[in-house]
């Protein structure tokens, strides 16, 4: 169970360290500006962020709504991606990062998403990617789970969702989103997939995130950024990060 002061310890510290660490600054500009190629301005209605934590989205793109499940103060509203508040159709475009392998019924929640979203309305997810390599890190390195065994329960038929249930596995987008996965009829009877993509994101990786200390100072950014462009090619050794853009059919 997570509790609302739990949640907001965890929300200070990583606006401590996103105000003391310009390189990981940098770093989330570059996953954010991905997402941006992604966004389909073509349709009308809302952009909005599920599970915004600190809110640093709008730093790329101001005009989204950000949520989650505790108010504060850079949130703009309280929502519940099982029973979201937004009318039908009403939101052209949804970005979760690092959000969906909190999801534990990612069935009932895609198919809220789909409720609010217009046709040709995207659902934009940013994840883990798990590979020979970050199987590795995550599983050393990080707190959450991998859980590439577990069950995934796709749907809730009861209809009744907590927001306080905490869930993870950090290996839920790979398992679901994955060629010939079990999991593809289920996604594509409502879904046309247009984007799944994995990066390497070594200067992620070694950068330590919000939880450990950055392993190379931010001038030899640009020098690790080269050396993803060859890791991207080998994303089964090598993937660290993954997109999946999903548009509604």
């Amino acid at each position: 169970m997570i509790s609302i002061n739990q949640h907001n310890v965890e929300i200070k510290r990583n606006m401590e360290i996103w105000s003391k660490k310009p390189l990981l600054r940098l770093i989330y500009e570059s996953f954010y500006k991905k997402i941006l190629e992604f966004i389909n301005k073509n349709i009308t209605g809302e952009v909005v962020e599920i599970g915004s934590g600190i809110g640093n989205f709008k730093s790329v793109f101001s005009k989204c709504i950000t949520t989650d499940i505790f108010p504060n103060p850079w949130i703009d509203r309280v929502e519940n991606a099982y029973k979201l508040s937004f009318s039908d159709s009403s939101v052209s475009n949804l970005v979760l990062f690092d959000v969906f392998h909190h999801l534990a019924f990612p069935g009932s929640a895609l198919k809220e998403l789909r409720r609010v979203l217009p046709k040709k309305g995207r659902v934009i997810i940013f994840e883990p990617c798990i590979s020979f390599f970050s199987l590795f890190i995550y599983g050393i390195f990080h707190h959450e789970p991998i859980a590439l065994f577990k069950k995934i329960n796709w749907a809730n038929d009861s209809n009744n969702f907590s927001d306080s249930n905490y869930y993870a596995a950090q290996g839920n987008a790979t398992r679901i989103f994955r060629r010939n996965s079990s999991f593809n009829n289920q996604v594509l009877k409502d879904w046309r997939i247009i984007g799944n993509k994995k990066y390497s994101a070594l200067s992620y990786v070694l950068s330590g995130g919000f939880s450990k200390p950055s392993l190379y100072p931010i001038k030899f950014l640009p020098f690790i950024k080269k050396i993803e462009i060859i890791l991207n090619y080998i994303p089964l050794i090598f993937a660290t990060r993954m997109m999946i853009v999903l548009e509604k059919k």
